[in-house]
């Protein structure tokens, strides 16, 4: 036992000396493994990945707490990285291109954390499946809870996913909290088995494979689904709808924590940035010289609610709506 902890130390010891950098990827598998990709063709380190959804970060990040296996965390929504913040997990490094940044979005987080992307919350819509059951599509977020759609509605776990999680603040924010858990618990009732997704790209895949005819997701996931040739389209809410400014922060304590620094600035610049569009990665990015892909949602034909990312991050807030979502929602029968 005393020489596999050796061993297991000399191994980190080593990839820190060679240069390497480990993070953990908040955003689509493919974008972390081009971006990789870049990182390891121009500087000659790797930088090795492991895929997680938000929580699952979230989750991964306090487990390792004593003994951090990340130096980076890449992607995922603001919630965890504002949470991981506060909860000194993660360390706010100022990158090079901190003033290319777009000046909003630093001074929606507040410059808690470092913007990487944006994006706006809506729902994947699969008309060909609403036509064959002679529905119409869903207009607003309270649709979602109509009978009618039983069976037809798909949507991450909060306990995984950050965009269940921008869901469920966004309806209170809209509604209400009493009122936004009653729309939770008719959705609830809408959602088939199979319905709630580990991912927030998730119900996006499952609306595009017409398993369902609506998943809620960030609009550029389904925007992707559409792209790959599926029967799907992007749509916002009427009401308003929430927004997620994607982060990229430094693990505190992280194994190699000047590479860490190293790749945060490389991920920033607009050559690598660009990179996200040729993986069908379709958000907005944070730095203000990068094109903005041409396939992207246009946030300025979408109403946005002003949504509060440091409330919504905060950690106790954060613990008390998850749960009250697993409480009260996850185990009820479906009528």
């Amino acid at each position: 036992m005393k020489r596999l902890l050796t061993l297991a130390l000399f191994s980190a010891a080593t990839a820190s000396a060679q240069g390497a950098v480990t993070f953990i990827c908040g955003a689509q598998a493919d974008w972390c493994q081009v971006v990789a990709n870049a990182y390891k063709k121009e500087t000659g380190q790797e930088a090795k990945f492991l895929r997680l959804s938000a929580g699952e970060s979230l989750a991964r990040l306090r487990a390792e707490k004593a003994n951090p296996g990340f130096d980076v965390l890449f992607g995922g929504t603001g919630d965890v990285h504002e949470t991981g913040t506060r909860e000194k997990l993660l360390t706010f490094y100022k990158p090079r291109a901190w003033n290319d940044l777009y000046p909003e979005l630093r001074q929606q987080v507040k410059n808690a954390y470092i913007p990487l992307y944006t994006g706006a919350l809506g729902f994947a819509v699969n008309d060909t499946v609403l036509k064959r059951r002679n529905l119409p599509a869903p207009q607003d977020w309270t649709d979602l809870g109509d009978p009618r759609y039983k069976g037809l509605i798909a949507m991450p776990n909060p306990n995984t996913s950050g965009t269940a999680y921008t869901m469920i603040t966004t309806l209170i924010q809209i509604y209400g909290e009493d009122r936004a858990f009653d729309l939770l618990k008719k959705i609830h009732n809408n959602v088939p088995r199979n319905g709630y997704t580990r991912p927030g790209s998730g119900a996006a895949f499952l609306a595009a494979r017409g398993e369902v005819a609506v998943g809620v997701t960030f609009m550029h996931d389904a925007v992707a689904q559409n792209v790959r040739g599926f029967p799907v389209r992007a749509a916002a809410p009427r009401s308003g709808t929430g927004t997620e400014i994607g982060g990229v922060s430094l693990v505190t304590g992280g194994p190699n924590p000047e590479g860490g620094k190293k790749f945060i600035d490389f991920v920033l610049r607009p050559d690598i940035q660009k990179l996200a569009a040729t993986v069908e990665s379709f958000q907005i990015p944070s730095n203000s010289k990068t094109p903005v892909p041409a396939a992207a949602p246009n946030l300025d034909k979408i109403k946005l609610i002003d949504y509060d990312f440091a409330k919504w991050g905060e950690t106790a807030t954060r613990n008390r709506i998850i749960s009250r979502w697993t409480k009260e929602v996850f185990p009820l029968p479906r009528r």
